[in-house]
C-alpha cells in the first residue's frame, strides 16, 4: 500500500483545504512530520485512517461524524477527507464525508445532511477516473479485503504509536494477549476451545439424560413387577449402571411370567362355573315366564268379561251413525244457507247504520234513486274545481312576484355597495401595476449588471487555481531543467570517455592480414585493449536519448509553463486585484436583487389582469341595477292583474262550497254519500236472496231425515260422528275384539298350561348364584390381564432399556474424546505440561515471530548488544507461553524487558513494532506497506543512538518503503531534510511541504 496525496477540508484543526504530496515526500524516502504540540500532527493520522475505514484511531474516534469537524471552518464549508492510494495494483481515490450540521437554505436554525462515501478507481487505459461505489458498507468491505487488514491492525503496524509499544514490553501476559489476539484475530481459537468445552457441557448432558431416562424404565419395570422384586440402589453416572439394570429385568420378567401361568390356570375353572350358573338361570327365567303369562292371561279374560256389556252399546252406537250419514249432505247445505243468511243480514244493518237518518226505512229501490242523485250533483263541481285550483295558482304567482321583489331589491344593494368602493380598488390596482413596472425596469438593468460581474468573478476564481498552477508549472520546469542538465551533462561525459577509449572499440574489428580502416597496416602487433569503465556505443546512444527525451520535458514544462502564464496573465486583467470573495459577494448581491425584482416584475401580467375583470365587474353591476329598476315596474302592474282574477273566482267557488270547507271537500263528501248508497242496496237485495234460500234448505232437510228413520231434523244431527269419534269408536271395538282372541289363544297354549301347574320357579335364587360366578371369572380375568400387561410392559421396558444401552454406549465414547480434547484446549488436562490454552499457544507462537523479527533491527540500533526473546515460562496463576525478555550481549544474561532505560525502552519498542508490522503484512497475505507512521519518542535517544535508529529506518528503504517519523524533536529537522509542517494559528492550522523531491 502506497499513499500518494491526501487533501483534507474542515477536518479537525484545519479550517480550511490543506493537501498532503506523499509522493514528494516519498522520494526521500524518510520525511518529518513536526509542529509545536497541538497544531494537529496525529490529525494528519486520523484523516488517512478515517479516509480508509471511515473511524479514526483508538480513543480518538466517536459515533458522531460531527465531531471531527473543525471548529475554525466556515459555516458553509463541509468536511471532508480525500486520499488518492495505490494498493494491490489499483489506484484508488476514497473521498468522506461525515454527518455535517448546515445552516439551512431557508429560514433559520441548522439542519443535518448525512454522511457521504465515494471510491473511485483510474483506468489507465481509458486515462480517466472511473466510479466504483457511494454504499459505505460497500467501500469498507473493499478496502478491509484489499488492505487485508482491520482498522485496528491498520493502526498497529502503519501507524505506530510507540507509547503502546513501551507498554507492551511492560505488560504481563494478560494485556499480550489482548493486543496479539486483536492485531492476529486468534478469537477464532478461543472460540474452538468455547465451542469444545460446549460440546463437552452437551456430550456430558447427553450422557446424564440417558442415565436419568435409564433409571426412570428401571423405576417404571419395578412398578410394573410389584414390590416382590425390589431395584438395586444405582445413581446416574455409575459404572455398572447398565448391567445391574439389564440382569435385574431378566428376573423381573421370568417372575412376572410365572404369575400369568397361575392365572391362566385359575380363570379357566371360573369359565366353567359360570357357564353352568347361567344355564341354570336360563331355564328358571323361562319356567316363570310362562307362569307369569298364564296368570297374565287369566286377569285379562276376567277384565273382558265386566267390559263387555259398554262393548255392546258401542256397536248400537256405531250402526245409528251409520244411518245418519244419508242425511248428512241436507244437513250441510241447509247450514251453508242459514250462515249466509245470517253474513247479509249483518252487512245490510251496518251499512244502513252508516246512512243518514232520512235513508233508515227506505227499500231497495229508494236507496238506488238516492246514489244516482249525489252521482249528478258530483259531476256537477268539475268547473268549480278548476277554479279552486286557479286560485292556488295566483297565490303562487303573487308568492314568487314578492320573491322577486326581495331578490331585486338584495342586488341593487350589493350594486351601490360595490360601486361606492369602486375608486378605492381601482386606485389600488393602478399602484400595484406601476409597482411591477418599475420592478421591471430594475430587472433589465441589473441583468444587464450581472454578466460583467459574472465574468469577472470567474476570471477571478480562474486566477486563483492559475496561480496554484503557475507554482507547480515553476516547480516541474524548474525540476526538469536540471534533470535536463544533468542528462546533458551525463551523455556528455560519456562521450567523453568513448572518445577516449575509441581505438579499444576500433582494435576488436581488427583481422589478422586485413587491412586496418585507420592506417591501412595488415599487421597489427599491439591491438588497444577495452579498460575497466569503458563507454560503447550503446551506452552513449542512451544516453543521448535520455538527453533528447529530458531535453523534450523540459522544452514541454516551459511551454506548459507560458501556456498557464498567459492564461494567468489574461484572468488577471480581467479580473484585476480585486479579491475573489469579495467579487463573489458582489455578484451574489446583484443576483438576489434581480431575483426580488424579477419577482416583482411578474406580479405585472396579474395586476393588469385584476384591473381588466374589476372594471368588467363594474360595468356588470350598473347593468343589474338597471334590469332590476325595469323588473320592478313590469311586477306592478301584474300584482293588480291577479288581484282582480281572483275576486272573480272567490265567488264562484262561494256558490259551489256550500257547507264543505273548499270544493274538494265537497266532492269527497258527495263521493262517499254515493258510495254508501250504491252499497247498501246491493246488501239489501243480497239478504233477500239469502233469505229465500235458506227456507228450500230447511225442507230438503226434514224429508231426508224422515226417510232415514228419525223422527226429527236434529235426531239425525245428534245421531252424526265425526271423522275422529268415528275413528276411536271403531278402533275401541276393534281392540276389544283383538284382546279377546288374544286371551283365548294363550289360555289354549299346552307349555303355558304345563308350566302353571308346577311350583313357583325360584329366580332371586339363581340369579344369586349366576352373579357370585361372574364375579369370580372377572376377577380370575383381572388376574390374568394385569399379569399379561406386568409381562408386556416389562418386555417394552426391556427392549428399550437395552436400546438405550447400545445407544449410550458411543455417546460414552464421544463424551471421553471430547473431554480429553476440551481439558487440552482449555490447558486443565495432566497431558499439557505448561497448563496453556489453545489460543495461548497461537499466541506464544505469534510473539515468537515478532521477537524474531524485532530482534534483526533491535541488534542495529543497539550496535548488537540487546536480542528479544520470549518465553513460555509460567508467571504466578497468569498464562505461559507470552513471556518476553531481553538478552543483554555485555552480560549474557536474560533479563526482564522493564529494566531497560527510556531510550533502550523506546528502540526496543520501535524495534518490536516494526517486527510487528512485518508479521502481521505476512499474516495479511503479503500486503505491500510501503507508507509507516512513527509517532513521538525521539526525544529519549542520545546522537549516537539516533543515528542508528534512523540509518534502521533509512534501511527499510530497502524494501522500498517510506517512513514518516510524527516528532517536535527540533533535531530532527536538521537531519531529515524531507518535512511536512503543521502550523498553528488562531483561524486553525495549515500545512507546510519543504525539502521534498
Amino acid at each position: 500500500m502506497r499513499l500518494h496525496r491526501l487533501d483534507i477540508t474542515a477536518f479537525g484543526p484545519f479550517g480550511g483545504t490543506q493537501q498532503v504530496d506523499f509522493d514528494e515526500l516519498s522520494a526521500a524516502g524518510l520525511f518529518l512530520l513536526h509542529g509545536p504540540t497541538g497544531a494537529g500532527k496525529t490529525s494528519v493520522l486520523d484523516a488517512v485512517c478515517y479516509a480508509l475505514y471511515g473511524a479514526v484511531p483508538g480513543a480518538r474516534q466517536s459515533s458522531q461524524g460531527l465531531n471531527l469537524r473543525s471548529d475554525h471552518a466556515a459555516a458553509q464549508t463541509r468536511t471532508e477527507v480525500r486520499l488518492e492510494l495505490t494498493v494491490a495494483g489499483r489506484r484508488l481515490e476514497i473521498t468522506r464525508q461525515p454527518p455535517w450540521e448546515r445552516p439551512k437554505k431557508r429560514g433559520t436554525g441548522t439542519t443535518t445532511d448525512k454522511a457521504q462515501t465515494w471510491l473511485r478507481e483510474y483506468d489507465s487505459a481509458a486515462g480517466a477516473w472511473k466510479s466504483l461505489s457511494r454504499s459505505h458498507q460497500e467501500i469498507g468491505e473493499e478496502i478491509t479485503q484489499l488492505l487485508g487488514m482491520s482498522r485496528e491492525q491498520f493502526c498497529q503496524v502503519v501507524l505506530l504509536p510507540q507509547g503502546d509499544f513501551a507498554r507492551f514490553l511492560r505488560a504481563d501476559a494478560e494485556a499480550r494477549a489482548k493486543l496479539l489476539g486483536r492485531l492476529f484475530d486468534t478469537h477464532r481459537f478461543a472460540e474452538v476451545e468455547k465451542r469444545l468445552a460446549e460440546r463437552r457441557r452437551a456430550a456430558e448432558a447427553e450422557v446424564r439424560d440417558g442415565d436419568t431416562a435409564l433409571l426412570a424404565d428401571a423405576h417404571r419395570m419395578q412398578q410394573a413387577a410389584g414390590d416382590a422384586l425390589p431395584l438395586p440402589d444405582l445413581a446416574p453416572g455409575d459404572p455398572g449402571l447398565a448391567d445391574a439394570l439389564l440382569s435385574w429385568a431378566a428376573v423381573a420378567r421370568s417372575t412376572a411370567r410365572e404369575r400369568l401361568t397361575v392365572a391362566h390356570c385359575a380363570r379357566t375353572a371360573a369359565e366353567s362355573a359360570r357357564a353352568t350358573a347361567e344355564r341354570l338361570l336360563d331355564d328358571v327365567r323361562e319356567r316363570a315366564r310362562l307362569q307369569r303369562r298364564f296368570a297374565e292371561a287369566r286377569e285379562r279374560a276376567a277384565l273382558l268379561e265386566e267390559r263387555a256389556e259398554a262393548h255392546r252399546a258401542a256397536q248400537t252406537r256405531m250402526e245409528r251413525s251409520r244411518k245418519a250419514e244419508a242425511v248428512a249432505p241436507a244437513l250441510d247445505l241447509c247450514e251453508r244457507a242459514e250462515s249466509e243468511h245470517r253474513g247479509a243480514a249483518a252487512a245490510e244493518a251496518r251499512l244502513r247504520a252508516q246512512l243518514p237518518a232520512t235513508f233508515a226505512e227506505s227499500g231497495v229501490a229508494g236507496l238506488a234513486a238516492a246514489a244516482r242523485r249525489a252521482a249528478e250533483e258530483l259531476g256537477g263541481l268539475e268547473s268549480a274545481r278548476r277554479a279552486e285550483e286557479r286560485v292556488a295558482g295566483l297565490a303562487a304567482e303573487r308568492t314568487e312576484l314578492d320573491r322577486e321583489e326581495h331578490a331585486d331589491e338584495a342586488v341593487l344593494q350589493e350594486a351601490e355597495d360595490w360601486l361606492g368602493g369602486w375608486e378605492e380598488i381601482r386606485t389600488d390596482l393602478q399602484s400595484r401595476i406601476d409597482a411591477a413596472q418599475q420592478d421591471a425596469t430594475r430587472a433589465e438593468q441589473l441583468a444587464v449588471q450581472r454578466e460583467p460581474a459574472q465574468r469577472r468573478l470567474n476570471a477571478a476564481r480562474m486566477r486563483d487555481e492559475l496561480a496554484r498552477d503557475t507554482e507547480a508549472a515553476q516547480a516541474r520546469a524548474l525540476s526538469s531543467r536540471e534533470r535536463a542538465l544533468k542528462a546533458h551533462e551525463h551523455w556528455l561525459d560519456l562521450k567523453e570517455r568513448r572518445l577516449k577509449g575509441i581505438a579499444a572499440e576500433l582494435a576488436a574489428g581488427l583481422v589478422d592480414g586485413e587491412p586496418c580502416a585507420v592506417c591501412g597496416a595488415v599487421e597489427h602487433p599491439a591491438p588497444a585493449r577495452k579498460v575497466a569503465g569503458h563507454v560503447g556505443r550503446e551506452a552513449e546512444e542512451r544516453a543521448l536519448a535520455a538527453h533528447r527525451q529530458a531535453d523534450e520535458e523540459r522544452a514541454e514544462d516551459e511551454r506548459r509553463l507560458g501556456v498557464v502564464r498567459e492564461a494567468l496573465a489574461a484572468a488577471t486583467a480581467e479580473a484585476g486585484d480585486a479579491p475573489t470573495a469579495r467579487l463573489a459577494e458582489e455578484a451574489d448581491d446583484l443576483e438576489r436583487l434581480l431575483r426580488t425584482a424579477r419577482a416583482g416584475a411578474a406580479q405585472l401580467h396579474a395586476a393588469q389582469e385584476e384591473l381588466r375583470r374589476a372594471e368588467q365587474e363594474r360595468e356588470r353591476r350598473i347593468a343589474d341595477r338597471q334590469q332590476a329598476a325595469l323588473r320592478g315596474a313590469a311586477r306592478l302592474s301584474r300584482r293588480d292583474a291577479l288581484d282582480r282574477e281572483r275576486a272573480a273566482l272567490e265567488e264562484e267557488l262561494t256558490r259551489a262550497r256550500g257547507d264543505a270547507g273548499s270544493v274538494v271537500a265537497r266532492s269527497a263528501q258527495l263521493e262517499r254519500t254515493a258510495a254508501l248508497l250504491t252499497e247498501a242496496a246491493d246488501a239489501a237485495r243480497a239478504a233477500e236472496d239469502s233469505a229465500h234460500r235458506l227456507k228450500d234448505a230447511e225442507g230438503r232437510l226434514a224429508d231426508a231425515a224422515f226417510r232415514a228413520g228419525f223422527e226429527t231434523p236434529q235426531a239425525a244431527a245428534d245421531a252424526l260422528l265425526d271423522d275422529a269419534a268415528h275413528r276411536e269408536l271403531q278402533r275401541r271395538l276393534d281392540v276389544w275384539q283383538q284382546e279377546e282372541a288374544a286371551v283365548r289363544a294363550v289360555l289354549a297354549e299346552l307349555e303355558t298350561v304345563a308350566a302353571a301347574q308346577q311350583p313357583p320357579a325360584d329366580l332371586h335364587g339363581a340369579e344369586r348364584a349366576a352373579e357370585a360366578a361372574a364375579r369370580r371369572l372377572q376377577d380370575a380375568a383381572s388376574a390374568q390381564d394385569a399379569a399379561a400387561r406386568r409381562c408386556a410392559e416389562l418386555d417394552r421396558l426391556s427392549v428399550r432399556a437395552t436400546a438405550s444401552v447400545r445407544r449410550l454406549a458411543p455417546l460414552r465414547r464421544q463424551y471421553d474424546r471430547v473431554a480429553r480434547l476440551a481439558s487440552l484446549a482449555a490447558g486443565t488436562s495432566a497431558d499439557n505440561e505448561r497448563k496453556m490454552r489453545l489460543e495461548s499457544y497461537v499466541l506464544a507462537a505469534r510473539l515468537e515471530q515478532v521477537a524474531a523479527a524485532a530482534t534483526v533491527r533491535l541488534r542495529r540500533m543497539s550496535s548488537g548488544r540487546y536480542t528479544l526473546v520470549h518465553s513460555d515460562d509460567r508467571s504466578g496463576r497468569g498464562r505461559s507461553g507470552l513471556g518476553l525478555h531481553v538478552v543483554d550481549a555485555w552480560t549474557g544474561r536474560e533479563r526482564d524487558t522493564a529494566t531497560l532505560s527510556g531510550g533502550e525502552t523506546f528502540f526496543a519498542s520501535l524495534a518490536l513494532a516494526l517486527g510487528l508490522a512485518d508479521v502481521v503484512t505476512d499474516e495479511a497475505g503479503g500486503i505491500r506497506l510501503d507508507t509507516l507512521f512513527i509517532d513521538e519518542g525521539f526525544g529519549s535517544l542520545d546522537d549516537q543512538t539516533l543515528d542508528e535508529v534512523l540509518d534502521v529506518l533509512d534501511s527499510l528503504r530497502e524494501r522500498d518503503r517510506s517512513v514518516g517519523i510524527v516528532s517536535h524533536v527540533a533535531d530532527l529537522r536538521r537531519r531529515i531534510h524531507a518535512r511536512l509542517e503543521v502550523v498553528k494559528g488562531r483561524t486553525g492550522s495549515v500545512l507546510r511541504q519543504r525539502g521534498a523531491g
